[in-house]
């Protein structure tokens, strides 16, 4: 139970619980308001079915809680308290809800695509799918001909399960969310489209696999709609929608959040080729396996063609989109990606991005503490330094309506 408001920190309060105790601790607060929902509905999954209640609900439930970063529920409390109006009556109880349904989407998105990816790991543990198939694998063992064919699938199918189970939640959580009629369409329009627009983004990304397609353009807009807008650009809206916020400093927010959304991808691109299993908690070299049209890719591909290089175009041709890559084959692809020069032009891209972002920002009348959260925010997400330029931007002088 997070405590009330210290005497003198009155003005700073959100029902009766104080912004600066959130502001500490965003992703404690949203834990514990995870744990007040999840535990309800816990309940109700055990009065419908034992069974369904301890292999799906429950995996739901401490997938939810162990959680990864709290990104969105980040984006969205800063984006609530960078606004003049986040310190407004009934912000922090509103604002707390539609953060756990942001993170119980996540959840549904993570399974899912893990499902989609094959991925054996999430967060350095057994993915959902892989964890519920070792569970029933002993079952399958005694089982012969067409039935234990079949069976193979239980952990991919009850996994599809969960996930549903989780966005189910993650709805019912914005449903019951207290909003007044100024409020409610906008956030409610907002998870709308959200929803709807991971689903474009993760089926972009499916369809770039099966037709191997390598487009700078379809990659960026692959990346918009799979992560700058679910990730970052939404979650801001929604805080600014809880907030009242004008359309001046909404759209402030958004274009500040595409641009750190977009790098934010990038980045991930950039792990799903380089990065350290120890550290992401992710299988490296997975993308290349997979074939994700990523921008790395289409970038390296595009720099290969224009230098004629026809052993990169050759290595990327036969070694993007194989499962059966060995450690060499994956590391072919890696050093192709750095003598092409892709590494670097993706590196200075995301480093620009960032920048534009911190720009866009600055031409918003934001609450500097929260604004400088936010620039933060967008460093983290990108992987890149708090720069000295980002910085001065985040403290120039603000004139007297607001702008820096």
């Amino acid at each position: 139970m997070l405590s009330g408001p210290a005497e003198g920190t009155r003005q700073d309060a959100l029902d009766g619980v104080s912004a600066c105790d959130i502001d500490a601790d965003v992703s404690g607060a949203v834990r514990r308001t995870l744990e007040g929902i999840l535990h309800g509905r816990l309940e109700e999954a055990r009065a419908i079915d034992p069974a369904f209640a301890g292999d799906v609900a429950d995996r739901v439930a401490r997938f939810t809680l162990r959680g990864g970063k709290r990104i969105r529920s980040q984006f969205l409390w800063w984006g609530l308290r960078a606004c003049a109006g986040g310190a407004g009556p009934g912000r922090a109880d509103a604002a707390l809800g539609i953060a756990a349904g942001l993170e119980l989407i996540q959840t549904c998105a993570l399974v899912h695509d893990d499902v989609m990816d094959g991925s054996p790991l999430r967060r350095g543990r057994d993915a959902v799918h892989v964890d519920l198939q070792n569970q029933y694998g002993p079952y399958e063992k005694r089982r012969s001909g067409t039935a234990a064919a079949q069976g193979q699938g239980f952990g991919t199918a009850a996994a599809i399960l969960a996930g549903d189970l989780a966005l189910s939640w993650a709805d019912d959580v914005v449903a019951a969310t207290v909003l007044d009629a100024v409020r409610a369409p906008r956030v409610r329009g907002l998870w709308r489209a959200m929803r709807a627009e991971m689903v474009a983004g993760q089926y972009l990304d499916l369809r770039a696999q099966a037709t191997g397609a390598r487009s700078m353009t379809a990659a960026v807009r692959t990346a918009v709609l799979k992560t700058a807008l679910y990730s970052v650009e939404r979650p801001l809206a929604l805080g600014a929608a809880l907030a009242g916020a004008d359309d001046a400093t909404t759209g402030a927010l958004c274009s500040a959040g595409r641009c750190a959304g977009i790098a934010f991808q990038l980045r991930d691109d950039l792990l799903g080729a380089f990065g350290d299993p120890g550290e992401t908690g992710k299988p490296s070299g997975d993308d290349i396996r997979d074939g994700k049209g990523t921008y790395l890719l289409a970038v390296a591909t595009a720099r290969a063609e224009a230098a004629a290089d026809h052993d990169a175009l050759a290595l990327l041709d036969r070694c993007v989109g194989r499962a059966d890559l060995t450690d060499d084959d994956v590391r072919g692809v890696r050093e192709a990606f750095v003598t092409t020069g892709a590494r670097g032009i993706v590196e200075d891209k995301i480093r620009r991005l960032v920048l534009q972002a911190h720009r866009h920002l600055a031409a918003g009348a934001l609450v500097p503490h929260a604004d400088r959260r936010l620039h933060e925010l967008f460093c983290r997400v990108a992987g890149v330094p708090v720069s000295s330029e980002a910085t001065a931007v985040a403290h120039l002088p603000r004139t007297e309506s607001g702008s820096r």
